[in-house]
């Protein structure tokens, strides 16, 4: 599985997309004919009044059905909340000198809330005007959803109401006493609550996302719902909105959606730990309970609903506990792809770590093969709360789950380790966890096809004739805390007592989205600033503050107001993607309006949003010197500055981070699916059966054979060494000729035994001519390779990983046209200044865990953080936690800088550059142009072909990639005819590969001449298994000829 095209795509989030809503469905909008453009007069306010108002004119006689339906901001008021009275009729229409009378300065403005205060620029010009959109009204919704959602819909969480309190009699319908419920009409609604970020991003790729399922609640009240209605919406949500209703209690989901995870998790998350009185239910909520609840009820849903081949999406912190409750489930394979993607900020580990329910929030998660978020912060925060306080180990590309921590079902049925287990292959062998940042973007081509429609443009003339001289700052935020918006207003006031040359000339158009009651009340003095600023610089026909909510405007109104921004403000004290400046951006086109946007957002940690000017909220003047800043920008700055935007904008869209994500947790998920194979399985990673190798399946090949290349393992393979302290300083000691001289000790390196008896193999397989033998290494050069170079010239060498390589002497037996092999640097182009840094980090780490040392070598690192003898002494754990620290440390500080990729081991840890491993080194050696091939070329990699670092694609754990992709490097990968491969410009007919690399052995399979064979133990897609005790065995009996099998 390599690409998420051909499966179904489960995305699991909170709320789904639509929701099913009691009633018959509202009357279709009659067809209106198209209007010209507006020109001359017409495009005056007046004018704009007048035709809105005709539309909504209606012949007495004309049916009900027919009547066009008014949108809520249209109607009187302005304010779809005051609609629900019975008997309200709207007023006549005032003119503009009435409308802004309005805004005369109160005497007491406590006394009117910005919400009731008659400033809506949009309400009272068209309080008469019907929809001007021609067209019926979609029963699918708008194609661009964002978070500003349509008013139109009825919610099940309404603004300033709890979920419980916003129950309505009129949903229970009529009963029957032996029925219950009898069926009631209902159609379906765009669902005002679910994430609109999520749902443009996934219906960006429709065209490549050809199936997928939506699991989530309604957003509605369900208690009332009967059994068949129930069935009812199952089946035709299912058939037409490809979505999978989850039936909570509306108990349940109260407590765990208002409480928890707004009073509990969304505070934590945003570094808001409560202070008293919520600190009992900040760490003793009884809601948690009710959360569990919500999460199992999405995985029932998900798992009676699995099909074989489905990719399951998680999203956000309101299920934090689904990816190992899905896991733990026998009816989903161990093998299924999960991925969960954080859309919120995540905290450092000193604020996670209030949560009395930390470790069980933390499991949730690693139950999924990816967890994503939206920042390299974020996910960084992520790897050291796990590793502090799961004390597993924290890599830079994920978390690696240690053995026995990943229980079966029934050991967790039994209680044998808690509720801490994931299943999965081999659980004794753990389990690693990728972690990745994806950020999120928007659908630019639907956002610029919705701003070009004519209603926006209508409603932008009417904005710049209603606001002709003034300078107009547009926010759009949720009422709550954590948005900053008493921030923004502070320094809004500050800005207007600082620079009163501005009093008067600009608006301050602050647009507000409901959220639940509790939040709004923690923000509860921002209606006393509005009132405060208002009562003090309003004029008669001048209001500073124009204070509205999502429901008061139109996602067209909306735009418009983006279009004619002189600035956009965020000052959210912690965000993770401001998606709506990625809107503002946008709409700017033509404009090139600055942005002003809070450093603590996810968007500003990007380089592309550095270009706009950002502020610390919590500093008041420097935010109102910000506001002046941008107001008087010059227009050529601007630009600049909006370039710089508009190009992140369009690059990291919705559709580069649907299909990153997913197509990593596809990779992800085969990686570890393979690497947690049991090691006595006979079974691929494809699940086909993989053969025990023995020399007499390959001595006819062989034997036949007149260009041969022989790739194999050194250590690991051929050779396995005692990683013990005393064994590796031994080793040093008897093959280090400076340090043998400075003992006095004899010039002669003494190897091993082992390694002793593998030469005489090595020497007999380069005898022959036709062979050609490599022996790849993970060692440094001095030592025992220039020892075992010395004693087999013949055989090639590749030292330090791929960063070295020793040709072969090659020669005739006359001894005419002779070359003795030499030593390349296959980094000579490297920058390798780091690796002083990274040692004095490695030595700080050493001086602090027991055991441990450093092997410096030429172009890499080994850091051996433990060198027992045991693997269960309780000091190994302390060092493991030492090395994620260290190895996290050098990544943050050096990886980016000096394109670094760590590769974690058992007890060990290799630092190298990036684009260098024994798969680039093997695509050198196979390149017409390489070592083995042009003798010219040596001594020069980088003048050389091969040595071009575009040739690389390899994916590798560091992230870099690796081996060439030119097909010149390899002849025909697969393609060429019979059984010969034309590699290096020569005729290759037998290639063995003998190798614990899966990745090298997987770009192998591609020529039809190779042979390869895997001693890693994991599950493989190589042809053979072998262990590594037999290799040198099934060598000799090549050697020989004859059939001496394991």
């Amino acid at each position: 599985m390599s690409s998420f095209r051909n499966h179904r795509i489960v995305i699991a989030s909170l709320f789904l997309p639509t929701t099913a809503v009691l009633g018959d469905s509202p009357p279709i909008t009659p067809e209106l004919t198209e209007e010209p453009d507006v020109i001359g007069d017409e495009a005056t306010i007046a004018g704009v009044v007048s035709r809105l108002a005709a539309a909504a004119a209606v012949e007495p006689t004309a049916s009900k059905s027919l009547k066009p339906t008014l949108k809520p901001s249209l109607r009187a008021g302005g304010h779809s909340r005051n609609l629900s009275l019975p008997g309200l009729l709207p007023g006549p229409l005032k003119s503009i000198v009435e409308d802004l009378k309005d805004k005369t300065r109160l005497a007491t403005p406590a006394a009117r809330s910005p919400t009731t205060e008659a400033s809506n620029p949009f309400s009272k010009l068209t309080r008469f005007a019907a929809d001007p959109v021609p067209s019926p009204k979609p029963t699918h919704g708008r194609k661009h959803q964002t978070t500003h959602p349509d008013s139109q819909a009825t919610p099940r969480l309404r603004r300033r109401q709890s979920r419980s309190l916003s129950r309505r009699a009129a949903s229970v319908g009529p009963t029957s006493p032996d029925r219950g419920p009898l069926p009631q009409p209902w159609h379906i609604e765009p669902n005002p609550h679910c994430n609109g970020g999520l749902k443009n991003a996934v219906d960006s790729v429709s065209h490549r996302m050809k199936k997928k399922v939506w699991v989530g609640t309604l957003g509605t009240n369900t208690d009332s719902f009967g059994d068949e209605l129930r069935k009812d919406i199952n089946a035709k949500m299912g058939a037409e909105r490809e979505c999978l209703p989850v039936w909570i209690p509306d108990a349940e989901f109260q407590s765990c959606y208002d409480e928890f995870c707004h009073q509990v998790l969304w505070p934590c998350l945003h570094y808001a730990v409560p202070d008293a009185p919520k600190t009992k239910l900040f760490y003793e909520s009884a809601s948690y309970k009710q959360y569990v609840a919500v999460n199992q009820r999405f995985a029932d849903r998900i798992i009676e609903n699995y099909q074989e081949g489905d990719i399951i999406w998680v999203n956000d912190y309101h299920l934090l506990l689904l990816p190992t409750l899905l896991r733990l489930s026998p009816k989903i394979p161990p093998n299924a792809p999960i991925g969960f993607f954080m859309h919120v900020a995540f905290p450092s580990s000193e604020i996670f770590r209030c949560l009395s329910v930390r470790k069980d929030l933390l499991r949730g998660m690693l139950g999924a093969d990816l967890v994503g978020f939206q920042t390299a912060n974020y996910a960084r925060h992520w790897r050291q709360t796990v590793s502090r306080i799961m004390s597993y180990e924290a890599l830079p590309r994920g978390i690696q789950i240690p053995e026995g921590d990943g229980l079966t079902v029934e050991e967790t049925q039994a209680g044998e380790k808690g509720s801490n287990s994931v299943r999965d292959g081999a659980v004794e062998r753990g389990r690693f966890v990728d972690v990745g940042v994806f950020p999120m973007g928007i659908d630019v081509h639907q956002l610029s096809k919705k701003k070009h429609e004519p209603e926006v443009a209508e409603w932008v003339q009417v904005l710049r004739q209603r606001y002709a001289g003034m300078k107009l700052v547009v926010g759009r935020d949720k009422l709550d805390e954590i948005q900053g918006v008493k921030h923004k207003l502070t320094a809004f006031e500050s800005f207007l007592v600082k620079y009163p040359e501005f009093q008067g000339k600009i608006v301050l158009i602050q647009v507000a989205l409901q959220t639940t009651e509790s939040n709004e009340i923690a923000a509860g003095g921002v209606t006393d600033i509005v009132s405060r600023i208002n009562s003090k610089f309003s004029t008669l026909t001048y209001q500073p503050v124009v204070f509205l909510h999502t429901q008061d405007l139109t996602f067209s109104q909306y735009l418009a107001l983006l279009t004619v921004a002189d600035a956009f403000i965020v000052t959210s004290l912690r965000e993770g993607m401001a998606l709506r400046t990625h809107e503002f951006v946008e709409c700017q086109e033509g404009s090139y309006r600055p942005l002003i946007l809070s450093e603590f957002t996810g968007s500003y940690s990007f380089s592309g949003f550095r270009s706009c000017i950002a502020v610390n909220p919590w500093d008041t003047r420097s935010t109102a010197n910000a506001i002046h800043q941008a107001l008087t920008m010059s227009d050529e700055e601007a630009r600049s500055r909006w370039e710089d935007l508009h190009n992140h904008v369009t690059t990291q869209t919705a559709q580069a981070f649907v299909t990153t994500f997913l197509n990593r947790c596809v990779r992800a998920n085969t990686e570890h699916t393979s690497s947690l194979e049991d090691p006595s399985s006979t079974l691929s990673s494809a699940g086909t059966a993989v053969p025990l190798l023995k020399p007499s399946l390959l001595l006819p090949r062989y034997k036949h054979s007149t260009k041969r290349l022989i790739l194999i393992d050194f250590e690991g393979t051929l050779w396995k060494r005692d990683l013990t302290r005393k064994g590796l300083l031994d080793l040093q000691k008897n093959t280090d000729l400076e340090l043998r001289k400075k003992e006095g000790l004899s010039p002669e390196v003494a190897l091993p035994k082992e390694v002793e008896d593998l030469i005489d193999v090595l020497r007999r397989l380069s005898d022959d001519r036709k062979n050609e033998v490599w022996l790849m290494s993970g060692l440094r050069v001095k030592g025992v390779l220039e020892a075992v170079a010395d004693r087999v010239a013949k055989v090639g060498i590749v030292a330090e990983n791929g960063c070295f390589l020793k040709t072969r002497s090659v020669g005739s037996f006359t001894g005419e046209n002779n070359f003795a092999g030499e030593w390349i640097s296959m980094v000579s182009n490297f920058n390798l200044t780091w690796k002083n840094s990274c040692l004095e980090i490695l030595n700080y780490f050493t001086e602090r865990t027991p055991g441990s040392f450093i092997e410096e070598r030429e172009a890499s690192m080994v850091w051996r953080f433990w060198t027992g003898e045991s693997m269960d002494h309780p000091d190994r754990q302390w060092a493991q936690r030492q090395a994620a620290e260290a190895q996290n440390h050098i990544f943050d500080s050096l990886g980016e800088r000096y394109g670094l990729r760590i590769i974690p081991g058992r007890n060990s840890f290799l630092v190298l550059p990036n684009n260098v491993s024994r798969s680039s080194a093997v695509g050198a050696i196979l390149h017409p142009g390489g070592p083995a091939r042009s003798p010219s070329h040596r001594g020069h990699p980088h003048q050389v072909p091969w040595m071009n670092n575009s040739m690389s694609d390899l994916p590798v754990r560091g992230g870099s990639r690796s081996f060439s992709t030119d097909d010149s490097a390899y002849g025909s990968l697969g393609g060429g005819s019979g059984s010969g491969s034309n590699i290096g410009g020569h005729d290759l007919d037998f290639l063995l590969a003998v190798s614990s690399d899966e990745k090298l052995l997987t770009r192998l399979n591609e020529l039809d001449a190779a042979e390869t064979v895997s001693t890693s133990g994991k599950g493989t897609d190589a042809k053979w298994r072998l262990s590594s005790e037999e290799t040198l065995s099934v060598l000799r009996g090549l050697v020989q000829g004859t059939s001496v099998g394991p």
